[in-house]
C-alpha cells in the first residue's frame, strides 16, 4: 500500500490511504512544526484546466481529527447568492491547482453528516472576489471578476460526510491573511458560517516562488496579525498533501454542534 505524507499545520505525519473509521477520539491537538519540504515551482501553474478531479487519489484526512465546530463568523460583504452546485469552481482562472476536501461530522461523536450543503468562496490569485452582488471592496471594481462567479461553489456531502472542490490557491488582500469562507446548511437550516486558513510558511512559499503569484507586493498580514484569525489555530488550518503531478491537496474536518 502506498504511504502518503499529510502535513498538519506544518507538522508531518505518515498515513495510509485507507479511509478512517467513522468514530474517532474526541480531540487531537497538533503542535505546528512550520516546515514544508516543498518549493513553489514543485506545483503546476495555470489553473485547473488539465486536472481531472476523479483521477486524483482520494483525499487524506487525519486519522484522529479535532471534531469541533470552528469559530462562527458572519457571511460578510463578499458573499453572493444563487451559487451553483459544482466541483471545479475556478472558471478557468489561473493559479496553483488546489483540491480542497472537507469532511463534515457531528461535533459530539465525529459521525459523518451526509447531505450537508457546503458552500465555499475565496479570492483569486490577485486577492479579488468575484460576483456582481459582492461589495466593491471585494471585487475592487474589476469588470472580469464582477461578471463571473469564480472560486465559488456548493456541494452536498456524501455518505462519509465528504465533499471535494477543485480550485486554485487564494491570493491575499489588504488587512487579511489568506482564507476560505464556508457556509454549511442541513435540511435548509444554516448551521455554520466560518473561515478556514492556510499555514503561513506554505503561503510564503507559494507567494514567493510560484509563477502565478509573482509580481505582487509582499502581503501585509500574517495569521497572527489577522484580527479575525482564531486563537485555537489547529482547528482552523487546512492539512496539506503534495500530490503527484503538482496538485496541492488541502483537507479539514469540520464538526457541527447541532
Amino acid at each position: 500500500m502506498k504511504r502518503r505524507t499529510l502535513v498538519l499545520g506544518g507538522a508531518a505525519i505518515v498515513a495510509s490511504s485507507v479511509a478512517a473509521v467513522a468514530i474517532w477520539p474526541r480531540r487531537h491537538i497538533t503542535v505546528a512544526a512550520r516546515a514544508f519540504d516543498w518549493k513553489g515551482t514543485d506545483f503546476l501553474s495555470g489553473g485547473t484546466k488539465s486536472i481531472a478531479l476523479e483521477k486524483l487519489p482520494a483525499p487524506l484526512f487525519r486519522t484522529h481529527p479535532n471534531c469541533v465546530a470552528p469559530l462562527v463568523q458572519t457571511l460578510g460583504p463578499c458573499h453572493v447568492n444563487n451559487i451553483p452546485v459544482r466541483q471545479d469552481v475556478s472558471e478557468g482562472k489561473a493559479g496553483l491547482p488546489l483540491r480542497l476536501a472537507v469532511r463534515i461530522v457531528h461535533a459530539a461523536d465525529c459521525r459523518p453528516v451526509e447531505n450537508a450543503d457546503i458552500e465555499i468562496w475565496h479570492t483569486d490569485r490577485r486577492g479579488v472576489y468575484s460576483g456582481r452582488e459582492a461589495a466593491e471592496m471585494c471585487t475592487l471594481g474589476d469588470a472580469e471578476a464582477i461578471s463571473g462567479l469564480a472560486f465559488r461553489g456548493r456541494q452536498l456531502t456524501d455518505g462519509n460526510g465528504q465533499a471535494s472542490f477543485l480550485t486554485a490557491y487564494p491570493g491575499w488582500y489588504k488587512g487579511r491573511t489568506p482564507h476560505v469562507h464556508c457556509r454549511i446548511l442541513f435540511d435548509g437550516k444554516e448551521l455554520l458560517v466560518s473561515q478556514i486558513y492556510f499555514d503561513d510558511t506554505l503561503s510564503d512559499i507559494i507567494y514567493g516562488e510560484h509563477p502565478d503569484y509573482l509580481g505582487r507586493p509582499a502581503r501585509d498580514t500574517r495569521n497572527d496579525e489577522d484580527g479575525i484569525f482564531p486563537e485555537d489555530a489547529a482547528d482552523h488550518i487546512f492539512d496539506f498533501e503534495k500530490l503527484d503531478g503538482g496538485v496541492l491537496s488541502a483537507t479539514i474536518t469540520i464538526g457541527l454542534s447541532s
